[in-house]
């Protein structure tokens, strides 16, 4: 039974129908629905105007409004701060109730937070929805009723508590009927000039956008998730999802994720290994969820605080070294290779964001921070919570990280995960002639092979900003003042939904 005569759905990392929480609970408590977005300019205000994640966006809202239009609804596009524009315009509509999906960021929980006070005064009530989550913050503890903060246990219990009616979806195609007509003044759909973003067609995201774009790369990924545990850590092999932005941005749901990767693992048989190391993955994504959370001044901050004592690197040779890893030009071939493949598409696949996270942090001896705001920018799925994670567990100094004295040896993970090279001739193609042997450690090669393959170190390509092992025995030395003992946790990736 309705509770509300009309509902405004304000939708936000959930750009669908399918499957949508949020739009379901309007739809099921109000006679009339409107549903609206708002392009928000507290966020593209810092975005450059060729961001292709903002022309990623654009698409998949502009399908999505088809979408409501061929089911009799609308949306309602705006442009402007959300803490101004969604009370103005709940009031404008006069609907009684505005429902959100809800959001774990510190940010955006305080932009609801004013939200809701604004529609308070308005009379009007703010509802969120557990939409981009199986299970949210404090939905899994510990015996003691406390968070998790070491991954395996948490994954066991999250094992143990889903339920078919977790993964199930959300509703039903009926609901629709109870979509409101575009309201007057709705105005034209704005292009992205309008918004101020100007983004070439080399720059886009190289994925179709929208509900339809992520079906499409399901489709595709679930005959090869059975081999999923056997590829994933290979670049150059087509071994991810690649659904890890359509995650982010909501085009498609967890539920639908976790209920094929949980129903292909208890089928068991030969897809049940890549199964479970797939769904491992999601469930990652919400560990980081969940301790963004409960801890959230790891914005900024080490989860273990005794880890903020350590001295990073600084000064004018710091800042040079970090620039060149930002554009691939650190004399690592693996590593450049990556750092060009995330300047080049905007993604980075999950074995190398470790590698190189590690390089930075550990060889570099630069401080995490940094390079978790670089992949901010960079990463075309970025998100807070898995970028943190993933980050504060290549530096040592999060939840369940890799103990400091685990370090990446960027020769021996390109030599294990790129044999033959392919990734790194792609990327590094200065490096294209040289054999296999030689490709992973070019300063290691005869003069004859470098003169063979036209490479001439220090021209064609750097020699190596560090040793690794005397840069190794630095960071020993960097890390050995803190006192607190790490955790050492069965990581594959960094929780980015198998990419």
């Amino acid at each position: 039974m309705s509770e509300f005569q009309k509902g405004l759905v304000w939708l936000r990392r959930d750009l669908r129908c399918t499957d949508n929480a949020t739009l379901t609970q309007a739809l099921t408590t109000c006679r009339e629905v409107y549903v609206a977005f708002v392009f928000d300019t507290t966020i593209l205000g810092d975005l450059p105007p060729d961001d292709r994640r903002v022309a990623f966006i654009h698409d998949s809202v502009a399908a999505l409004a088809s979408t409501l239009e061929e089911a009799g609804g609308a949306l309602i596009v705006l442009h402007g701060d959300p803490a101004a524009e969604i009370p103005s315009l709940a009031k404008s509509l006069g609907v009684q109730a505005v429902f959100a999906g809800r959001d774990y960021e510190p940010a955006a929980v305080a932009r609801d937070r004013s939200v809701a006070r604004s529609l308070n005064e308005l009379d009007i009530v703010f509802e969120t929805v557990k939409d981009q989550v199986i299970f949210e913050a404090s939905e899994i503890l510990t015996a003691q009723g406390e968070p998790y903060s070491v991954f395996t246990p948490y994954q066991r219990a999250w094992l143990k508590q889903v339920r078919p009616v977790d993964l199930a979806p959300h509703g039903r195609e009926r609901d629709l009927q109870h979509l409101a007509a575009p309201p007057n003044g709705t105005g034209a759909f704005p292009s992205l000039a309008s918004l101020g973003f100007d983004v070439p067609e080399a720059r886009r995201i190289a994925i179709s956008a929208g509900e339809s774009g992520a079906r499409q790369l399901l489709d595709d990924f679930l005959p090869r998730m059975a081999h999923y545990h056997e590829r994933r850590d290979y670049p150059a092999v087509r071994g991810p999802s690649y659904l890890s932005v359509h995650l982010r941005f909501g085009t498609i749901s967890i539920r639908t994720l976790a209920r094929e990767a949980h129903a292909a693992m208890l089928r068991g048989g030969d897809a049940g290994s890549g199964a479970q190391t797939w769904l491992s993955e999601l469930i990652w994504r919400e560990f980081y969820f969940m301790i963004l959370h409960h801890h959230p001044a790891v914005v900024g901050k080490a989860f273990k605080p005794a880890y903020d004592a350590i001295e990073w690197a600084s000064g004018k040779d710091a800042d040079a070294n970090f620039q060149a890893w930002c554009e691939g030009r650190t004399g690592y071939p693996l590593v450049d290779a990556a750092m060009r493949q995330i300047n080049q598409t905007g993604y980075m696949h999950n074995r190398l964001r470790m590698v190189t996270a590690s390089f930075l942090v550990k060889d570099l001896g630069i401080d995490w921070r940094r390079g978790e705001a670089y992949f901010a920018r960079a990463l075309n799925d970025f998100d807070l919570a898995a970028n943190n994670g993933g980050w504060q567990w290549a530096a040592s100094t999060g939840c369940d990280a890799q103990p400091y004295f685990r370090i990446f040896n960027p020769v021996t993970q390109s030599e294990k995960f790129d044999p033959q090279g392919r990734f790194i001739r792609k990327y590094v193609p200065e490096l294209a002639n040289l054999p296999d042997k030689a490709l992973h450690a070019p300063w290691r090669a005869d003069a004859q092979v470098l003169l063979d393959a036209k490479v001439t170190l220090g021209h064609d390509y750097p020699q190596p900003l560090v040793a690794h092992d005397v840069a190794r025995n630095e960071t020993l030395a960097r890390y050995a003042v803190v006192k607190t003992p790490a955790v050492s946790g069965q990581r594959g990736e960094d929780g980015n939904a198998a990419g």
